[in-house]
């Protein structure tokens, strides 16, 4: 861990990562490769990269359906992924 680097948790596991990353990146880093699950309770992550398509909405800090592509991460961030959650 260098000194740029900070910690943010990713369904309770704590994960170090460089300074302005996103959330998507620090999801992957974490082998957190669910971000929610569709009707039908299928595994979904991230697709567009951009925000369009919705695909990587979790909850950050409590705030739910936030966009891990287009939200960077902050020392501390607590990210909740849907990859428990029952169909």
């Amino acid at each position: 861990m260098s000194s740029d680097d900070m910690v943010v948790h990713v369904d309770g596991r704590p994960v170090a990562v460089a300074a302005g990353v996103s959330v998507v990146a620090a999801l992957v880093l974490a082998n957190a490769l669910c971000t929610r699950r569709s009707v039908s309770g299928e595994a979904r992550f991230a697709l567009c990269g951009m925000g369009y398509c919705q695909e990587c909405r979790v909850t950050i800090d409590g705030r739910a359906h936030r966009l891990a592509c287009q939200t960077a991460c902050r020392a501390g961030m607590v990210i909740a992924t849907g990859a428990g959650e029952a169909a």
